[in-house]
Parts: structure tokens; sequence; C-alpha cells
């Protein structure tokens, strides 16, 4: 923990939190540099030092660019034989299938490699699996069936790096395979064609970071590279434009929740600007069934978009979301989005059910054994498309890492999500490789497993063990870092919009969150969807409204709601929020102390 005084005194905030100041003397340092040698305003330096931008690197960082940003494709280990592999299907016009996941990063990998084929002249077949019949990755049905359709080329996207059985029996049914996935990885890797996955030991490209959907955008950027090289490409056959598939890219690399840093924040940044274009007749129903107005922007394609896409491999066809990215017909766009709409509403009324069970569970759990390191909770006929999201909510609830299992009998399919510093992902494998599970991988924040009812005592201890210090060690530093502090009247729209400059925000791009110091809660009352709205008004007699969301029923509702009338410190985002053509900056709040008992 910070040895500085807390920020405005605020040593435990409402949410539990210490307040920093997110910059240290060095980068405040910096932030001036930055004020005198590029002309910044000095709110907008204060953020780039915030993020560890250097002074010589402010222009590139509000300008990211893919084609600086974009290394060689070769530089990846396995792209050569896997680009060759491709290339040559493409000029032999052989029948490949494209195999993906069931979620928004799977969709629209599958959806980005299936549209370079088609420009190449391929018409690929592709498949997503049924989460709850076929479970993650590719197998063995699967495989027979596109086998018995003509494939001869098996290509799997965000998925694949441990498939071996699957693919020793495509090696038998004459399938060449190709890999592109970047989830971690053991020592040994199957026997294929071609593999790129930047997590594998002998990667040195440094792309780790890339979620499917970048990484099979590099490989496209390969692929079209070495069709040039042949000769592919022609007036009647031209060149894909993949600068216009970065809306896919950036879908996918916002709602997989990976670093938003170098090429990522890049991806994103210009796959907004295409997606501002609205010419992807699916994502454009999309937007309109999730009622977005203005402009999308990163958060809408995590918290709006993404969802709806995840509803159909949820609780649905898993197929819809990639049907929805590659359709050019808008009426059957608009009956895939409104029907991939309609499974997000049913999906958040299932997961509403189940996570009250959970939370009671876990809680039970806790205060018979303490704290601990991990919070599991489990049910028999929990449906395995929301366990993801029952995680996730535990997660945020217990600020620790959290497993969601649904049983079916004695098979038990469980999702885990993990708080900063926490790998959950290779605790899992290693419980994997220890027989604790049937099977299970993933990422640092989010794994999925398989295991038997019998196992859970095992595998809970043995998680308790293993995830004891570092969750210790995460959660002594229960901060909330802030970059500064405004007024009600200074959060003005034209200071959203400077702020705005050095996002796209998200995973590893923090947006930057401000105090507003001594206001008076003047309004505080519960709305829907445990939100709680707020209005808070300055010295100077200057007001600005606020929502906390997923609120109302924890620690930060309660001490909104039980503040009315009462100076408070608050802590929050900033935003212009669009209504009826309205525009007004809102307050996303994100913490609360009381300023009267500091003060």
């Amino acid at each position: 923990m910070s040895t500085n005084r807390p920020f405005l005194g605020v040593e435990l905030s409402a949410t539990g939190r210490r307040w920093r100041e997110r910059l240290d003397p060095r980068a405040g340092q910096v932030s001036m540099a930055m004020v005198q040698r590029h002309g910044v305003p000095e709110l907008l330096a204060r953020v780039l030092a915030g993020r560890g931008v250097g002074i010589d690197e402010v222009e590139a960082f509000l300008d990211p660019t893919v084609r600086r940003l974009l290394p060689d494709p070769d530089t990846l280990t396995g792209m050569v034989p896997t680009v060759e592999r491709l290339t040559d299907a493409v000029m032999r016009g052989e029948s490949v299938a494209v195999f993906g996941d069931y979620d928004v990063d799977g969709a629209t990998a599958t959806a980005l490699l299936v549209e370079v084929l088609r420009a190449g002249g391929l018409d690929p077949l592709f498949h997503i699996p049924d989460r709850i019949f076929e479970g993650y990755g590719p197998n063995i049905p699967a495989i027979e069936a596109l086998a018995g359709r003509g494939a001869r080329l098996l290509v799997t996207v965000d998925c694949g790096t441990a498939s071996f059985e699957p693919f020793a029996r495509a090696r038998d049914l004459g399938l060449d395979v190709v890999v592109i996935d970047h989830h971690q990885t053991g020592e040994t890797l199957p026997d294929v064609a071609g593999l790129v996955n930047p997590n594998r030991a002998d990667d040195l490209s440094g792309l780790g970071h890339l979620c499917a959907a970048g990484l099979v955008f590099v490989v496209a950027v390969g692929l079209v590279r070495e069709l040039r090289r042949r000769g592919w490409w022609s007036a009647a056959r031209p060149e894909p434009d993949l600068l216009a598939a970065l809306d896919l890219v950036a879908l996918g690399t916002v709602a997989d929740v990976v670093p938003l840093a170098g090429l990522n924040r890049a991806f994103v940044t210009k796959g907004l600007i295409a997606m501002r274009r609205r010419e992807r007749p699916g994502l454009t129903a999309l937007m309109d069934v999730a009622r977005l107005s203005g402009p999308p922007k990163a958060w809408h394609l995590g918290f709006l978009l993404g969802p709806r896409i995840n509803a159909g491999g949820r609780i649905g066809n898993a197929t819809l979301g990639a049907r929805l990215l590659l359709t050019r017909d808008p009426v059957e766009a608009g009956a895939i989005a409104a029907e991939l709409d309609r499974l997000n509403t049913e999906r958040r009324a299932v997961e509403q059910a189940i996570l009250a069970e959970a939370e009671a569970e876990a809680e039970a759990a806790m205060g018979r054994t303490g704290e601990g390191a991990i919070v599991i909770a489990s049910g028999q006929g929990w449906h395995p498309g929301v366990v993801g999201l029952v995680a996730a909510r535990l997660k945020e609830k217990f600020g620790r890492p959290a497993l969601a299992i649904a049983f079916t009998g004695e098979i038990g399919t469980g999702s885990a999500r993990s708080i900063p510093g926490v790998d959950i992902g290779k605790v899992v494998r290693s419980a994997a490789e220890h027989g604790l599970i049937a099977r299970g991988g993933g990422h640092a924040m989010a794994a999925g497993l398989t295991l038997g009812r019998d196992r859970l005592g095992a595998l809970r201890a043995y998680l308790e063990a293993e995830l004891a210090d570092a969750v210790f060690d995460a959660r002594a530093v229960d901060e909330l870092a802030l970059d500064g502090a405004l007024g009600a009247g200074a959060a003005t729209a034209e200071l959203v919009e400077m702020v705005e400059r050095a996002g796209p925000y998200g995973a590893g791009n923090p947006q930057p969150t401000f105090a507003f110091p001594a206001h008076r809660l003047v309004h505080a009352e519960a709305g829907a969807a445990d939100t709680v709205r707020v209005r808070l008004r300055a010295a100077d007699g200057s007001t600005i409204s606020g929502v906390a969301f997923r609120a109302a029923q924890g620690p930060l509702g309660h001490a909104l709601l039980g503040a009315r009338g009462r100076l408070v410190h608050v802590a929050g985002q900033i935003e212009i929020d669009s209504w009826q053509g309205r525009n007004q900056v809102n307050l996303r709040v994100a913490d609360v102390a009381d300023a009267e008992k500091i003060m």
C-alpha cells in the first residue's frame, strides 16, 4: 500500500478502498514537461503521465495507428507455415472449414477469417460449437461432420492449442489443421500444419496481449501479402480492405477484456471509426436494437454490443453472432439482431436467478470458514451459459477470484474470473495437470473447467492453497487511483472531449477517475436495474448528475442513499450522456466517502 497521504484524506471509503493520487512525484514532473514541450492541456498531460506515457510518446499515443504499431506477421512463431498453408488452400480452391469459439472474440475472429477467405475466392464452412452439447474447442463429432461436408483444411480460431485427440482424428480423416489461438499453453503442442499462438513458450513476438480477432487480423495481413507475392489479386479479384474489418477486431478486443495498450489500442481506435460509418449491416442492426445513441465508444462494445452477441452462445444458437457479422443483407441482419436482443433479455433473467443462489451460497461458506482466497459457488441445473457472468459478479462483490459451477448430474462445467495480480488460468491448468479436474485452462483473468462432483472439495482446497499468497498481496493494495479533483461546474462537455483524446479506455488503459470534493449530495434514489441516481451540488451552486451501476444493494449504494443532504467526496468517471438529442455531462459514480467525518 502506498505510504503517501491518502487523496482528500480518504483512508477507507464506502467500498473499503484507500484513495490515492495516481501520479507520483516523478510522473507529475513528466506531466509538466508534456505541457511545456507539446502544449497539451495540464489535465490531459496528467492523464497521459498517469498511464505511463513518456514525454517523447505523446503524439504517437494520441494518434495510435495500426500501420505504425503492426509488426511484420512473420515475427510470430508458426506464422510462415500457417500463411503458406492458407495461401495454398486459396490458390487451389480447397474446401476450408473455420472452427471458432462461442464468445464474442470467437465470433469476430471467425467472421474476419471467413471474410478474408471469401475475398480470396473461397466459400469456407464455419462452425461455432454449442456450449452445452459440444463444450469449448474442437470436438471429434464436429470435425467428422465438417470432413463429411468436404472440408480438407480445418482452421481453428480462439481455440485448438490443447486439442490433441480431435486433431488426431482430423489427420485420420485427411484434414490438415491450422491453429490461430491466444490461450495459455503447456509445453507440448499438437502436431498440426501451422500453429500461431503468441503465448506459446517459443514465441518472442511480445503479442501475447492480442485477442483472437486481433491475431487473426495479423494472420490476414500475412495471407494477403503472400497472395500478393504470388500474383493472386487482380482487378477482377481485388485485395480485401483489411482496415475496414477493424470494426470486428475492435469488438473482439474490447469484449475479451485484453489490455488496451499498443496495437490493441490502435485496433480499437480505428475500429470505432470504421464502426461509426455503419457499413456492416450486422453491427448497424445490433447498434439499433441496443438503442445505441450517438457514435459508438469502447464501453458500448463491452456493455451493449458484446453481451448481445454472447447471448447466442450462452443460451441460444451459437452461430448467430458470426452469421450476424458476416451477412450483407440488412433484412437478415435485423432479424438476427432482434433474436439476439431477445436472447439477451432472457439471459439476464436466468443470470439474476442463479446469481441470487450463488451469492447466498458464497456468503454462507465465507461465514463458516472466514474470507478465504477464492469464492466458489455451484448448483445443480444451473445454466452453463451464464456461469461466467455469475463468477464475474461474485468477483466484483467479494473482491477476490470467483468460480461458478453448473452441475448436470455428477459433471460440472465452471467458469472462473480473477482480480488483477492473480493468474487464474495458470492455476486451473495446473489443477488439470494434477488430475483434480477433467480439463481446464484460460487466461490470467478468466478460465473454464470441467470436473466431477466428487473432486469439488479437493479442487477448493487446492485453489485456496495455491492462490492464498497472491490474493492476499493483490487485496493489500486495494486502492482507488484518482487523476485529479474537479468541481461540478468544471465537468463540461469540452473537458470530457479533451480527456477522451487519451482513450479509448478499458483494460490496461483505465478511464480517468476524478474526485468531486466536498459536494453536497442533494439527491439520491434507487433506480431500475440496481442503480442509484444522485445529484451533487458544489459550493458555488453548480451541479452534476450521476449514477452508480449495480450498486443499490451493496455498500456503495447504501452509503449514497444514507448520505442525502451531507457533504461527501465522490469519485467517478465523467462522460457525455446523449438522450433525446441532448448532450449533458454525467458522472459514473465509483466510490464515496463522508467528507464531514474526514474534515
